[in-house]
């Protein structure tokens, strides 16, 4: 039978699959660590309340790459290159979600606008990312290899979803809301369609690494696609939907350090 953890339990039991793995994440998380960094130097003068924030949120992501990296290392195993076709951030950036690079290379500061579609695009990507973590954490979160590094990680993107909302919200009545509700839904319908499309491509060099049977990739595929065709018909809305969090201000301090994964 098919199910979330006997999938991640075959892909971690596999030296290959187990690489490839961590491989991806770890290159997303040092992208987002990247993207942060230089948002948070870019900051709008008005804005500059929120750099601490920022920079705090690339830091946790700085971290959740040298995590994966560090389960590499503890397995003896050597990242391996990303496959372009898996590389989320990547294919966000090419639809034109979030900021361009090109912008982010640049010395000049950017706009309160421009902070507001990181924010929205944040807002979804994280959305995402949480329901991952929630779902590992459930499944493996008393694993011996790779639990410990699931909480940690499943803690921090809770805390950056919260500031996401916090911070989307405190912004809506500042005036933005209209650019928000826009910003989010955009991103929202773009990120299902590249999710489907990097989820597709992930499974298919795990099924080549595990060699699985024809039938079981199709089997996979299909639900998939039956995902997309949820989220596209209606589970997208709950990826813009803002509330106020539970947890207040959940970047204002130091990031939480990550002992045994330096």
């Amino acid at each position: 039978m098919l199910s979330a953890r006997s999938l991640f339990q075959e892909i971690v039991d596999n030296d290959d699959s187990f690489q490839l793995f961590c491989s991806i994440a770890a290159s997303g998380e040092n992208q987002g660590g990247w993207e942060n960094a230089r948002i948070a130097a870019l900051v709008p003068d008005s804005m500059r309340d929120l750099a601490p924030k920022i920079t705090r949120h690339g830091a946790d992501e700085d971290k959740h790459g040298r995590i994966f990296q560090a389960l590499l290392r503890k397995r003896g195993l050597p990242a391996v290159p990303v496959p372009p076709e898996t590389d989320y951030t990547m294919l966000l950036e090419q639809r034109g979600i979030g900021l361009a690079h090109a912008k982010l290379r640049a010395e000049e500061r950017l706009t309160e606008e421009d902070v507001v579609v990181y924010l929205a695009h944040s807002r979804v990507t994280e959305q995402r990312a949480a329901d991952q973590m929630d779902t590992l954490v459930r499944h493996f979160g008393d694993h011996p290899l790779v639990g410990k590094a699931i909480r940690m990680i499943s803690h921090d993107e809770d805390d950056h979803l919260s500031y996401c909302h916090e911070e989307l919200l405190r912004l809506a009545r500042k005036g933005h809301g209209r650019t928000i509700q826009q910003v989010l839904r955009e991103s929202a319908l773009a990120e299902i369609a590249i999710y489907r499309d990097v989820s597709l491509a992930v499974m298919a060099h795990m099924g080549r690494l595990l060699h699985w049977p024809a039938p079981k990739s199709a089997a996979l595929a299909a639900g998939i696609r039956g995902m997309y065709a949820y989220e596209r018909f209606a589970g997208w809305h709950r990826m813009i939907s803002l509330r106020l969090p539970e947890r207040r201000n959940a970047l204002g301090g130091a990031p939480a350090p990550a002992p045994g994964y330096a």
